[in-house]
Order: C-alpha cells, then sequence, then structure tokens
C-alpha cells in the first residue's frame, strides 16, 4: 500500500465512495480509505510484498493510450486500468485485480471438474463395477445351479455313465473359467479408473488449497477421458436341459449344456440414464459461482457459539462468556445483555416479535428477554441445550435429562408444553444420550431438524414428531460426517456446517443439492440465514462471524 500524497484534489475511495482515499493498493492500483484498505487487503494475503509486477505482460486499456490495465470489471466483463476507476464508469461495478480474477476464473473451471468427477463421473465408473460384480456372482450362481441339476440327473443313471458326468462338469468349469476371467480383466481396468479418479480428485483438492498461480495454470483437466466409458459385456448364461433317461443313448439323452455368449454393446445403450446424466447435470457452459465471504465481523469471543438474525442488518451472537451481543453488519456493537445467572448461555434464538431467547445448561432455565425484562422457563430433572423459534411462535428446546441418558425435543407455548418428541414408531431413540453438540431449527413446512453430532446425522421430523429421515453426509466419501449446526433458508433448504469445513445444502427431503468446500473458514460452529437468505457462519476459535455469498 502507498499513501496518497496530493494535497490538489479529493479522490474519493474507490470501494466505499464516501470517504477520502489516503491509500493506494500497490496490487490493484485502486484509491481507498484506511477502513476499506484494511479489509481489501485481507484478499492480497500471501502475496509477496515485493512482487515483481513489471516482469508480466498485462494489457493496454482500450480507453486510455499507453495504459496497461491491472484490474477487471466483472460487471463490463473488460479489463480496466486505475483511470478508468477514476472517471467513475465502474462506479459500484465489482472490480478485483487481474491476478485474483485468473485464479477466480480458474478455480471455476477447476471446480467445475471437481463437481462433476465427484458427482457424476465417479458414481458412473462405481455403478459399472458394481454391475460387475453383479454379473460375476449371477454366473457363479447360475454354474452352482447347473450343477446341482447334473448332480440330480446323475443320481438315476448307472455307475458306468460317471465318466460321462464327469465330462460334462469339466466343460462347465472349463467354461466358467474363461469367462471368470473375461469378466476380471474388465473388472481390472474399471477398477484402474476409479483409482486415476480419485487420484485427480485429490490432485485437484490439492491445487485447490493453493495459492500457486502457474500451478493453476498449468492444470489441464483429464475429464474427457474419464467420459469415454468402457463398453458393457452382456452375458447369456448357458441353461442345461435333461432329458429323459436311456440306456442305449445315455450320451445323447443326458442332455445339452448351451454355451455362455458375450456382447459388447456400445455404453450410450446400456448405461442410457447415467450417461444423459453427465449431458444434462453438467454442460459445457455450466458456471459454478465460487461462494466467498463478503462481510466479516468480529465480535470479540475466544470461542463464538451461536448466532441468530434479529433482522437483515443485526445479528445477535453468544460465546464464551456471560454476555450476549447485537451487532449491525458494519461489526458495531449495538447492545448487549448479560445472562440472569452470569453463567454463560448455551444456544440463542430470536422469537417472531423480535425477542432474544437463550437456553441456560447449568440453572436449568430457557430465557425469554422481552423489554429488558427476563421470563423464565424452570425445567426439573432435565436441562436445555439447542433452541429454535417456530413459524406459529412456539418455542422448541433440546433438553437432556439430568443423568444424561435421554434426549428429547420439547414444544414450549409460553411456559406450557405443548409437545415431546422423544422417540420414532417402534420405540427407539431420536436423539443420541450425552452432553454431545446438539442445535434445532425448524423448516418451513414445519418440519423439526436437529443436528445431532452424538449420531452422527441430521434427524429430521414432521410437525407431530413422526420420523422423516436423517442425512449421515456423503456416502461416497472416508470423511466422518459431525454436524456443528443447522439453519433453513425461505426455500426450505437444509444448511448445516460439519467440522471438516464443509457446507452441506439439502432439500427439504434430504436430498444434497451442493457441498460447499475450500472456504476460508476456519472451525465453524453456527450457521443462521436472514430473511433476504444471506447466510451467516460463526467461526468457533476466531470470534468472527462471516456473510457468504453464492451459496446457492
Amino acid at each position: 500500500m502507498d499513501t496518497l500524497g496530493s494535497p490538489q484534489a479529493v479522490v474519493r475511495c474507490s470501494l466505499c465512495q464516501a470517504c477520502m482515499a489516503t491509500i493506494n493498493c500497490k496490487y490493484c492500483h485502486l484509491n481507498m480509505c484506511k477502513d476499506c484498505a484494511d479489509k481489501h487487503m485481507i484478499k492480497h494475503k500471501g502475496e509477496s510484498a515485493n512482487q515483481n509486477r513489471s516482469s508480466l505482460m498485462y494489457p493496454k486499456c482500450q480507453t486510455h493510450v499507453n495504459v496497461h490495465c491491472m484490474l477487471h470489471c466483472g460487471h463490463c466483463g473488460i479489463y480496466i486500468c486505475g483511470q478508468c476507476i477514476s472517471s467513475k464508469k465502474h462506479q459500484n461495478h465489482d472490480v478485483i485485480g487481474i491476478l485474483e480474477n485468473i485464479k477466480k476464473v480458474k478455480k471455476r473451471a477447476m471446480q467445475r471438474d471437481l463437481v462433476e468427477l465427484e458427482q457424476s463421473l465417479f458414481p458412473i465408473y462405481r455403478e459399472i463395477a458394481s454391475d460387475i460384480k453383479a454379473k460375476k456372482y449371477d454366473l457363479h450362481r447360475n454354474s452352482r445351479e447347473l450343477t446341482t441339476f447334473i448332480d440330480k440327473q446323475g443320481e438315476g443313471l448307472h455307475r458306468e455313465i460317471d465318466e460321462i458326468i464327469a465330462i460334462w462338469k469339466e466343460k462347465l468349469v472349463e467354461t466358467d473359467s474363461n469367462y471368470q476371467a473375461c469378466l476380471g480383466k474388465q473388472e481390472a481396468e474399471i477398477t484402474r479408473t476409479i483409482s486415476e479418479i480419485t487420484q485427480n480428485v485429490a490432485d485437484l483438492k490439492k491445487i485447490l488449497d493453493s495459492n500457486d498461480v502457474p500451478l493453476l495454470l498449468r492444470y489441464t483437466s483429464k475429464n474427457a477421458e474419464f467420459k469415454e466409458l468402457p463398453p458393457k459385456i452382456t452375458v447369456t448364461l448357458p441353461k442345461f436341459t435333461p432329458r429323459e433317461i436311456n440306456s442305449e443313448r445315455i450320451i445323447e439323452l443326458f442332455g445339452s449344456l448351451s454355451a455362455l455368449s458375450f456382447t459388447t454393446v456400445a455404453v450410450e445403450h446400456s448405461y442410457n440414464n447415467l450417461t444423459q446424466e453427465i449431458k444434462t447435470s453438467f454442460p459445457e457452459n455450466l458456471d459454478i459461482e465460487i461462494p466467498n465471504a463478503v462481510t466479516v465481523i468480529n465480535t470479540g469471543y475466544e470461542n463464538i457459539y451461536s448466532v441468530s438474525c434479529w433482522n437483515d442488518r443485526e445479528l445477535w451472537t453468544c460465546g464464551d462468556d456471560k454476555i450476549m451481543k447485537l451487532f449491525n453488519l458494519r461489526g458495531e456493537l449495538v447492545k448487549s445483555i448479560p445472562t440472569n445467572s452470569g453463567n454463560k448461555p448455551s444456544d440463542i434464538a430470536v422469537t417472531r416479535s423480535g425477542d432474544l431467547v437463550y437456553t441456560d445448561f447449568k440453572d436449568r432455565t430457557v430465557n425469554i428477554v422481552k423489554n429488558e425484562q427476563i421470563q423464565l422457563i424452570r425445567l426439573r430433572d432435565w436441562r436445555p441445550r439447542g433452541v429454535c423459534s417456530t413459524s406459529s411462535g412456539d418455542l422448541l428446546v433440546i433438553t437432556i435429562s439430568d443423568d444424561d441418558e435421554q434426549t428429547k425435543v420439547v414444544r414450549y407455548s409460553g411456559s406450557t408444553v405443548l409437545q415431546n418428541i422423544q422417540f420414532d414408531n417402534k420405540g427407539q431413540p431420536l436423539y443420541s444420550s450425552g452432553r454431545y453438540i446438539k442445535y434445532i431449527t425448524e423448516n418451513r413446512n414445519s418440519d423439526i431438524c436437529v443436528a445431532d453430532n452424538g449420531v452422527r446425522a441430521l434427524v429430521v421430523v414432521n410437525q407431530a414428531g413422526k420420523f422423516r429421515f436423517a442425512y449421515t453426509g456423503l456416502p461416497s466419501t472416508t470423511k466422518v460426517f459431525y454436524p456443528r449446526c443447522i439453519t433453513t433458508d425461505s426455500q426450505g433448504r437444509i444448511l448445516t456446517a460439519d467440522k471438516h469445513l464443509r457446507i452441506h445444502i439439502l432439500d427439504q427431503d434430504g436430498q444434497l443439492l451442493r457441498l460447499i468446500e475450500y472456504l476460508d473458514l476456519h472451525d465453524p460452529r453456527c450457521l443462521c440465514v436472514d430473511s433476504k437468505d444471506n447466510l451467516y457462519v460463526t467461526e468457533c476459535r476466531t470470534g468472527e462471524v462471516k456473510r457468504i455469498q453464492n451459496y446457492m
């Protein structure tokens, strides 16, 4: 960053357009005020302070002669220079540095490849491998059945035909062995391809975690190779047709064994549904937006546990002390309220009328803050954990028994218990026992959604408490699913963050819509969504709340 020293003209900040610019970014050549500069430099974290920019060939500006473009305007889709910014033609446009734009475009392409590999190509090859295993099993099962038929037919024959029976069995074993070898060869090829895809996925993730621009530029997609699917083998299994025993024509009448035949079919005809999925779900012009944090609020907590939207401009937060804090989107502290008992709150929520609600695990209370006054709901033999407010104005509270052996969800209207949700229709517990992390929310269809770290699942029941489904993460990954939090948006989508720094987005029936990875998140703990579907994520150990753009 260089200080602007000219006193002759007032230069406005290129980002906020409100304050006087005092600093020029040597990476982007943007004029900024100090507040915007502090936030802007986070984008350049990791770039060398002594980077030799003159060694790079930048395009010339189409508007200003002999001036090189260091910036890219996302709104106009063109490269621009610092003079273009000063002209205010690109005011309020999405302007970033050229290098950052290159990384963004390249990463978007890589992200698309990764999604296609993980969600389409890998499952297709896995399906092919499974199909081969099924054919091998059918071949083996058919051979066993034929062996049984041959044995039964031989029981009625005299000792002199034992040699003939042995000949038939030898033919069957030989046929089985030959075609088992054929299937085994194709299975080995499929296994090798799956291994290559797995390695390619690992390499992509490694590159995505890197800020090495040359490495990004050298990346070449291999997906086209994997789209050339192997032909499908169609097996016509041999059949044995027994005949009536006749001692004079024993060899002729013993039976016949049809030959097992193999045919290969073009993959478009044999895996129609799967290949069509590649064409429709991943067109070449698919544009996958990369989510990124556009607002960062430092709450001052060493560990932040929960966040809840009071409105579209302010957020309630709670952390590792007794003070609950209300912040606006500029990161300014608007209000703070201590807990009634002096204990740190377990969870917070905001009611439809705008009242703050918090649970106090040690004090066994659910607390509703109305006009600076606190109304208590005191529990007996149970302790409250997660809490949320419903569309009807009720409260849903996760409670744990004093002996930590039971967990249930209780619906309150005021201090009156309306409903207890604890068991499924078979009498089995819906939720884990013990003091595992558990958060709760209500979806727009009135489903009750609980993120239960103890059972490694999102457990969803309907409004009546009947079990609907449990989401346990991606079946194709080796990472164990540890849900840390849960929220829903205006479209009924369910969002949760796990300990592997990923955000899972589901539809209201539990089908995965999107998995967001590679966000610059550190130990995400809680999520909330405002009425405009802006997503806010808390980072437990940094004490920050981040607003995420392009999460869908």
